[in-house]
């Protein structure tokens, strides 16, 4: 198995799903990730939903390979604890309250005195500075503030992404800016700050409406799920009840379209759709078209005439597909983790032919192997348990 990672050991204050989102990559890379619970309920990302056998759908996605250490931050007592680990460690994850980190002195400011090749990972909403600082983020609202609703949904209404986007984007920046800080360290010798914004995250990726709306012009209109300016280029019904999600790129794919697949090849001549800008200005009516053409067939007929004239095509899949998605299972890229509750399966990462996919941590199950690694007796974590430091 590669490892890339190994001897690489990440401390994380985490919580929610951008942090850990990002550490579990860390951590399929090889790295040893300490996640830091609060003593008794843990991350509150465990009690999201019990939908995998009673645990959290979130928390089994973002958490395995992962100790879990429960620790209170804010006990008079945790702070030795916290600078035997970060002495040993290479990389610092938090993406607590704002402010949260400083005033516990765990800030780069504060640790990189003692600790100079230690990486600092914030992860914030909206970043260390600026008027919205301090201002509470969630994967929604963040989505709202980027603009993502604006642009998406249907004429009627703005809609979220069916997944956290936000989350996802800053943990993958947070993931990405850490690979490249060790790199770096290698050279210089020295850790670093590292300041991760989902905001700024998310609104990377909105580069192309952002650029679309550029000086003042009007943004891509929100389309559902077909593309705002390319046409045609979204889901189309069939004849039996299904839907099949085609997507044209150019002008030589529409006219192999109109004669291959709708069986009117004077159709890629029409005034009203000789070129892409047109397409899209008059789709009400070109879809009605397309939609007819489709009646006559099913989404198997549908389909096979689109391969045979080399238009991209796809299922509108459901998660039950997704589970059982033929190529996902041709390319064997299901694995078993174990998890409190059992062997689940978990998808490899991309990119990976191997990676370390080991379980999901109950609420402190590395806690007392932890502390004895840092030298502390059973007795003396017997004494913080009793005072409710760990």
């Amino acid at each position: 198995m590669s490892q890339p990672l190994k001897g690489i050991t990440v401390v994380s204050l985490e919580q929610a799903i951008a942090a850990p989102f990002c550490t579990r990559q860390l951590a399929d890379l090889g790295a040893r990730v300490i996640k830091i619970e609060r003593p008794g309920a843990g991350d509150f990302a465990r009690a999201y939903d019990g939908r995998v056998h009673g645990l959290s759908s979130h928390f089994v996605w973002t958490n395995r390979s992962k100790e879990s250490l429960t620790l209170d931050v804010k006990h008079a007592q945790a702070a030795p604890v916290l600078d035997a680990l970060l002495a040993r460690a290479d990389v610092l994850v938090q993406n607590l309250a704002p402010g949260a980190a400083a005033r516990l002195g765990l800030d780069y400011a504060a640790l990189s005195e003692r600790f100079a090749r230690l990486i600092v990972c914030d992860i914030s909403g909206y970043g260390a500075d600026g008027p919205y600082r301090d201002k509470k983020a969630y994967d929604l609202l963040v989505q709202s503030e980027s603009g993502f609703v604006s642009v998406t949904g249907t004429p009627a209404e703005g809609v979220k992404a069916g997944a956290s986007v936000a989350d996802i984007a800053a943990g993958m920046y947070a993931y990405s800016n850490i690979l490249a800080a060790l790199i770096e360290r290698s050279q210089s010798g020295r850790g670093k700050r590292i300041d991760i914004s989902m905001l700024e995250s998310t609104v990377e990726w909105m580069g192309f409406p952002l650029y679309y709306a550029f000086d003042g012009a009007e943004p891509p209109p929100r389309a559902g799920a077909a593309h705002a300016t390319i046409y045609p280029y979204g889901p189309f019904p069939t004849g039996d009840g299904k839907t099949v999600m085609l997507g044209l790129q150019n002008e030589r794919e529409w006219k192999v379209f109109c004669a291959s697949v709708l069986e009117d090849p004077a159709l890629a001549a029409h005034p009203d759709y000789a070129d892409n800008s047109l397409r899209s200005a008059n789709r009400a009516a070109l879809r009605a078209r397309i939609v007819a053409a489709f009646a006559a067939l099913d989404a198997e007929q549908v389909t096979a005439r689109l391969d045979a004239a080399g238009i991209a095509n796809a299922r509108v899949n459901t998660m039950a597909d997704v589970w059982a998605h033929p190529q996902l299972a041709a390319r064997e890229r299901w694995r078993q983790v174990e998890t409190p509750a059992g062997p689940v399966p978990a998808l490899l990462p991309p990119g990976a032919q191997d990676a370390r996919m080991d379980p999901v941590p109950a609420v402190g199950q590395h806690t007392g192997a932890v502390l004895a690694e840092l030298g502390l007796t059973p007795e003396q974590v017997e004494a913080l348990r009793g005072v409710g430091a760990v």
